[in-house]
C-alpha cells in the first residue's frame, strides 16, 4: 500500500513530467514564431505559447508546494522543439504547424493518461484547468492546420 509520502513523490514526478512537456511546448512555439515572423498566423501561435507558459508556471508552483524541485528545462522534450525548428526552416509553415499539432496531441494524451496517477488535488487541477486549456490550444492549432490545407 502506498503511503501519503509515496503518493506525493509520485505526483511530483508526474507534475514535473507535465512541466517538461510544457517547457518544450513554449520552446517549440517560440522557435516556430521566430521562423514564421511574417506569418498572418503569428497571433495564434503567440496565444498558444502564452497558454503553455502559464501552464508551466502553474505546474512549477504545484511541484514547489509539494516540496519538490521543479524541472527547469524540457529535457528530452527539447529534441522535439529542435525538430520543429528544423521543419519550419526546411519545409515551411505547413510542416511547422503540423509538428505543433503533433506536440499538442502528445500533451493532450499525456494529461489524460497520467491524471489518474496524481493525488486528488493535483488531479483536480489537471482536469479542471490544464486539460481544458490543452484542448483549447490543440483545437486552435488543429483549426490552423486545416485552414492551410
Amino acid at each position: 500500500m502506498q503511503t501519503g509520502k509515496d503518493i506525493t513523490k509520485q505526483t511530483v514526478h508526474h507534475l514535473n513530467s507535465f512541466l517538461r512537456g510544457e517547457l518544450s511546448a513554449v520552446e517549440t512555439y517560440r522557435q516556430a514564431i521566430d521562423k514564421m515572423n511574417e506569418s498572418p498566423h503569428r497571433y495564434t501561435l503567440e496565444q498558444c505559447a502564452r497558454s503553455h507558459s502559464e501552464r508551466a508556471r502553474v505546474l512549477a508552483e504545484e511541484v514547489r508546494r509539494r516540496g519538490g524541485e521543479p524541472a527547469d528545462s524540457s529535457g528530452a522534450w527539447g529534441t522535439f522543439a529542435k525538430l520543429v525548428e528544423g521543419g519550419a526552416k526546411a519545409f515551411g509553415e505547413k510542416a511547422a504547424i503540423a509538428a505543433l499539432e503533433e506536440g499538442e496531441d502528445h500533451g493532450r494524451d499525456d494529461y489524460r493518461k497520467e491524471a489518474n496517477d496524481l493525488d486528488a488535488r493535483a488531479q483536480q487541477l489537471v482536469e479542471a484547468e490544464l486539460i481544458p486549456e490543452q484542448k483549447r490550444t490543440h483545437d486552435a492549432i488543429s483549426a490552423l492546420k486545416h485552414s492551410l490545407s
